[in-house]
């Protein structure tokens, strides 16, 4: 029987990778809005150091990238010119080519430079870009297999289908690119993202809306975007609302985060804007950040979102932080505008037992008040 070796992967795990390289790039957010986030991530796993941009905004797509191959104290480098779409291109096509797998196994746990080599470097810095964080490598003769997290859920591949996976994502980052690279914004698309909504067709909306924001982000900043008239602002900012609630049910939280904050710049106020806001707490809510989630829902209120939406988000935002008297009052407020009390049962029934007889005393009190 072959013997079984098993390695942890905490050594060569690169979780948070781009965004620590990001800490220290003054220009950071701005390629990634221009390039496309894990576009940018992909041209510094392949080498390719961007110098310059020359930037399309009625055509995004048709953007020119400026940049070398090599390390960055090679002065000799000869600087590239392609367009943004061209780029996004030849960066993929570097990374979906299967290597020539020669990388011997590994035998000892602590020669990580043999694991990073039997795994792929450039599949252990995709991953995390991703979701997935891998926890071990288990050999037994001719078998290798990777476990991960993906999703909150621990999964185990074979090395080689994990590979498969890793290229399939990288491809489909492509695919969703070049499915919207028409330079304008088409906003019957909205109608269609809707129908799709209300079908929880999720990756549908990806696919109609997903090459919104990097567009939008730069024409708001353009004098014909700070002229939009107000009921093209409202409908960009409801198709960004589809496209961030979207993101949220397929797990993308950050995605679908810079999606509503794009939507908020368009929506401006009211109750465009409340409803993102709504949106951007419960995707905080779902993320595990619901204490991030509190100012959102009330700038929700503050907009003219109604009491039945947004308090029982609230009110559930304020319990995980142990706020109970105004957790109480949440939901109290959204019984009165016509939640069922069952719906917040659980919740009121955790609030009561954390205040205890403080709120019985006031219950009582108030009662004697209406008599």
């Amino acid at each position: 029987m072959p013997a079984r070796k098993e390695f942890s992967l905490d050594a060569v795990r690169t979780d948070g990778w781009f965004e620590r390289i990001g800490e220290g790039i003054g220009s950071f957010q701005a390629l990634c809005e221009i390039i496309g986030e894990r576009f940018f991530a992909f041209s510094i796993i392949v080498g390719a150091r961007v110098t310059a941009l020359t930037v399309d905004r009625r055509n995004p797509d048709q953007t020119v990238v400026d940049f070398v191959l090599g390390a960055a104290d090679d002065v000799d480098a000869e600087v590239q010119r392609l367009s943004l779409s061209d780029f996004r291109r030849r960066l993929v096509g570097a990374l979906i080519v299967d290597e020539a797998r020669d990388a011997p196994a590994p035998t000892r746990e602590t020669d990580t430079e043999s694991i990073q080599l039997f795994l792929g470097v450039r599949y252990l810095l995709i991953a995390p870009l991703y979701g997935y964080s891998l926890r071990k490598l288990v050999l037994e003769g001719a078998d290798a297999d990777v476990t991960a997290v993906y999703d909150g859920q621990e999964e185990i591949f074979d090395v080689a289908q994990f590979r498969g996976r890793i290229r399939s994502h990288v491809q489909a980052e492509i695919d969703r690119a070049s499915s919207g690279q028409r330079g304008t914004i088409d906003l019957s698309k909205v109608a269609e993202a809707e129908a799709a909504t209300a079908a929880a067709d999720w990756s549908r909306v990806v696919q109609l809306l997903g090459a919104w924001p990097a567009p939008l982000s730069i024409f708001l900043r353009t004098p014909e975007g700070q002229m939009l008239a107000s009921d093209a602002r409202s409908l960009i900012a409801k198709g960004l609302g589809l496209l961030g609630s979207a993101c949220v049910n397929l797990k993308e939280f950050e995605q679908a985060e810079e999606v509503f904050r794009i939507g908020i710049q368009y929506a401006q106020e009211g109750v465009a804007a409340a409803d993102l806001f709504r949106r951007l707490g419960e995707a905080l809510i779902q993320s595990g950040r619901a204490g991030e989630a509190i100012g959102p829902l009330r700038r929700s209120i503050s907009f003219g979102g109604t009491a039945a939406d947004v308090m029982p988000l609230l009110g559930r935002s304020l319990l995980v932080r142990k706020r109970y008297v105004a957790a109480f009052a949440c939901f109290r407020s959204a019984i009165d505008a016509g939640v069922s009390e069952r719906s917040v049962a659980a919740e009121l029934g955790e609030v009561e037992a954390a205040l205890g007889p403080a709120l019985t005393s006031w219950k009582a009190t108030r009662l004697s008040w209406q008599a």
